[in-house]
């Protein structure tokens, strides 16, 4: 006897929460939607115009045109120094995340348990507290105005080494280690050979994290640089914004629409990164690494 298949229940909608869910979109993308508006206006129309529509002669064009030549070219200039900053300490600091937290995961050792509740400790203290200490530190070693005073704080993420830990210990599956080891694999290859691809989603998300948090970076370069040359574009667009406030009704108040415009220009980069690595943001990685 055949019963006849249960109906699919149609999932239910709540009209508060839709309405809370828009709110919440709209807070999100309406900076987002002012900033492509205002990139294409000059500095007169972003004062005379509705902020929330295209004035009368859109000149996104022109803008962008104009922020890449704008003083030889020197936005080009700060636009490679962030990339280079950013890359090299996502990278990085991905690197070491992973490998702390899968030694924290999957080895035991005196004090493992001190040393993570310090992790964790430091999560809670803000970077800019950090900032000053930093600066004294890297003057005694010299290494102030270069490079290296915005890459290598950036390498220390305790975040994302408790992230990696947490991530770690699920991902990677003890048995699959011990039959490397049984086969006579060292520490190092099991981490590099099989470690490291299972602790790929949760290797991305530091990526991401450090790579956005390295480019919106405003502070640590402030204090750490003072060579025109090795700003990166947070630094270099806000010495656009004093120029233009400076310049009041003269020429240099055309330098508003210029920072904004390069504001636009300097997130692409980070959607782009987005949309590229969100496919590696994958679950079960390790399914099916371990005969059941």
């Amino acid at each position: 006897m055949h019963t006849a298949p249960a109906k699919r229940q149609r999932p239910r909608r709540s009209t508060p929460l839709t309405i809370a869910m828009l709110a919440v979109l709209a807070y999100f993308l309406l900076p987002l939607f002012w900033l492509l508006i205002a990139s294409t206006k000059s500095a007169q129309d972003l004062f005379n115009s509705f902020g929330l529509w295209f004035s009368h002669a859109p000149q996104l064009l022109t803008n962008v045109r104009k922020t890449f030549t704008q003083d030889d070219g020197v936005f080009v200039h700060w636009l490679l120094n962030t990339v280079l900053y950013a890359g090299v300490s996502a990278i990085g600091a991905a690197l070491l995340a992973a490998a702390g937290g899968y030694g924290f995961a999957k080895f035991r050792f005196r004090g493992d348990r001190a040393a993570f509740n310090l992790v964790l400790g430091a999560v809670m203290v803000p970077t800019t507290a950090l900032a000053i200490p930093t600066y004294l530190l890297f003057a005694k070693a010299g290494l102030v105005n270069t490079p290296w005073a915005i890459i290598l704080p950036s390498l220390v993420n305790p975040f994302g080494l408790y992230l990696m830990r947490v991530y770690a210990q699920d991902a990677v599956p003890d048995s699959l280690l011990e039959a490397a080891r049984i086969d006579g694999a060292g520490e190092a290859r099991i981490f590099f050979r099989i470690a490291l691809r299972l602790l790929g989603p949760g290797l991305v998300t530091v990526l991401l994290f450090t790579l956005v948090a390295t480019w919106n970076n405003y502070f640590l370069p402030l204090i750490m640089l003072n060579d025109p040359d090795l700003y990166p574009i947070t630094i270099g667009l806000s010495s656009w914004a004093a120029q233009a406030q400076n310049g009041g009704a003269g020429t240099s108040s055309d330098m508003l629409a210029l920072v904004v415009t390069g504001s636009l220009i300097s997130i692409l980069p980070l959607v782009v990164a987005f949309l590229m690595l969100q496919r590696y943001w994958q679950s079960g990685l390790a399914t099916g690494g371990v005969k059941q």
